[in-house]
């Protein structure tokens, strides 16, 4: 069934289901459903659109055809692009094998029918022997998906922070490390030892994984591709579509293609 994100007022934890699905519709402009958690485990697919999901010490964008997957318990917040169609897959703990940490995933179509059935299935329905068969098809599948890298390592660090939003903010500030080491008064060989310890990447790569995150977000929500390398702040669409194609092995056009293609309602 469909829902607003409040899922009609109903609390997936109160049930003891192996597996709840629904599917949401987003009408606002960037919706966002501050920090909570689920004793449940929470599969968040994207059917349309996109969601940006943040735990304390990172942050996973999740285009069309991928899900974020957010273990019992662990604190997140949400960020709906407009118009966006998501699913919900609620599963008890301890039900299926899944990754003990928040990542995204690449869904098969396979598994995203499953899904998409079981949302369709009124909850007094749910315990029926069909499915029951049908939840346990998707548990098998769902282990098998794989994990994409598409997650931004923020850490608790005030300044890593600090300088993740006002990259997220305003896009197309590019100014160098040494500049980021003059706004915090340190030396930039310093920054530079803090971006790596906190993040576990150089701040060149840091800073490049946060802007195909956020390109992503754009191009699902529906900006072109020249529209996104300018909103990014590169001085040519080429180099953009260079730096696109370096770290998720296609050009943008072909991604959003390949999106396209495999839309279903």
């Amino acid at each position: 069934m469909e829902h607003g994100l409040n899922l009609d007022g109903f609390d997936p934890d109160s049930s003891s289901a192996a597996a709840l699905a629904f599917r949401v519709r987003v009408v606002q402009t960037n919706k966002e459903i501050p920090f909570h958690y689920h004793r449940k485990g929470q599969l968040i697919l994207a059917l349309h659109g996109g969601v940006t999901t943040e735990v304390q010490q990172a942050m996973w964008m999740v285009p069309t055809h991928y899900a974020v997957w957010i273990p019992s318990n662990m604190p997140h917040s949400n960020r709906v692009t407009a118009n966006a169609r998501l699913s919900f897959l609620f599963i008890e703990p301890g039900s299926v094998e899944m990754p003990e940490q928040c990542c995204t995933l690449k869904i098969s179509p396979l598994v995203r029918e499953l899904i998409l059935h079981l949302a369709n299935i009124p909850y007094d329905k749910i315990n029926e022997p069909a499915v029951q068969r049908l939840t346990q098809v998707l548990f098998d599948e769902l282990p098998k998906q794989p994990v994409e890298q598409l997650e931004l390592p923020i850490s608790g660090n005030i300044k890593i922070r600090a300088m993740a939003d006002i990259m997220a903010q305003e896009l197309q500030d590019r100014r160098p490390l040494s500049a980021w080491a003059d706004k915090f008064a340190m030396s930039e060989r310093n920054l530079a030892r803090l971006i790596v310890k906190e993040t576990g990447l150089n701040f060149r790569r840091w800073r490049q994984q946060l802007q195909l995150i956020i390109a992503l977000r754009l191009l699902v929500g529906g900006q072109n591709v020249q529209q996104v390398a300018e909103s990014l702040g590169y001085d040519s669409t080429t180099a953009f579509i260079t730096m696109f194609k370096k770290a998720l092995g296609t050009t943008p056009g072909r991604y959003l293609k390949t999106l396209a293609d495999g839309v279903t309602e």
